[in-house]
């Protein structure tokens, strides 16, 4: 029973985890890469089950914070309190009017099941939606495949969930981490935060190149995310990408 939960665990920690880098965050927000709709889909149901809330609002709450990038109009800058950054920003209940869909993602706002995810851009509604279509998939795992696994989907799930908005801290507090591009804003490369997020700790690389599909650039930064898109890019579900590569002198000047 033990080892049926951790491998549950595990796998479901992965789709959860890869579903908010490559499906909410590389895909979605960045469009770093391109792919079937059914491959889209796929990813981006990781990231909703692990409660991530509804792709509409969460690529325009990312897309912001990259055009604002630790100024006043940065959803969730640590500059501005770390409680703010960590889950302050949650508490709103409508989008700024720096933040809203029609502005941030048009691209993703005609989308028949992004539309009924964002519940009309009602922030509570599009939540409640959420959180319960997350605790009936845990249900019908209960149901069919036993407490252990269920168990397994939900920590997995609420586990991810807390990963991106302790990115949002820890990669903008400079001690925390090092830069690979001298960027005009506080992104630091933190190495356990890539460990726990396939990748995504590598936030100054991903700072200074936004629309890249890879974001581990020196031969130790580790990507899951990245191994994962050129595994399904070899397997014909991925058509074109981006990718980007550190240049020679590490440290320099990046436009961002």
């Amino acid at each position: 029973m033990t080892t049926q939960f951790l491998i549950a665990f595990l796998i479901l920690y992965f789709w959860h985890i890869m579903g908010v880098t490559i499906g909410y965050h590389r895909l979605l927000s960045h469009r770093s890469f391109r792919c079937a709709k059914f491959v889209e889909y796929f990813w981006v149901l990781g990231g909703y089950l692990a409660f991530e809330g509804s792709p509409v609002w969460w690529v325009s709450v990312h897309r912001a914070h990259h055009r604002y990038t630790d100024k006043p109009q940065d959803p969730h800058s640590p500059r501005f309190g770390w409680q703010k950054a960590l889950y302050g920003w949650l508490s709103q209940s409508a989008y700024p009017d720096h933040i809203t869909p029609a502005s941030q993602c048009r691209d993703l706002v005609k989308d028949p099941i992004y539309k009924f995810l964002e519940q009309d851009g009602n922030w509570r509604r599009a939540h409640i939606l959420t959180m319960s279509t997350g605790l009936l998939f845990r249900l019908v795992l209960l149901l069919f495949c036993g407490w252990h696994i269920a168990l397994a989907s939900f920590l997995a799930g609420i586990l991810v969930q807390q990963i991106p908005l302790l990115l949002n801290v820890v990669c903008h507090i400079p001690r925390l981490g090092y830069k690979n591009y001298q960027t005009a804003e506080d992104s630091v490369n933190v190495w356990w935060v890539a460990l726990l997020s396939a990748g995504e700790g590598w936030h100054n690389n991903h700072h200074a190149h936004p629309g890249s599909a890879r974001s581990g650039l020196r031969p130790f930064e580790l990507d899951l995310s990245w191994m994962m898109i050129r595994l399904m890019k070899c397997c014909g579900l991925v058509g074109w990408l981006r990718e980007e590569s550190l240049k020679q002198n590490p440290i320099y000047e990046a436009k961002i």
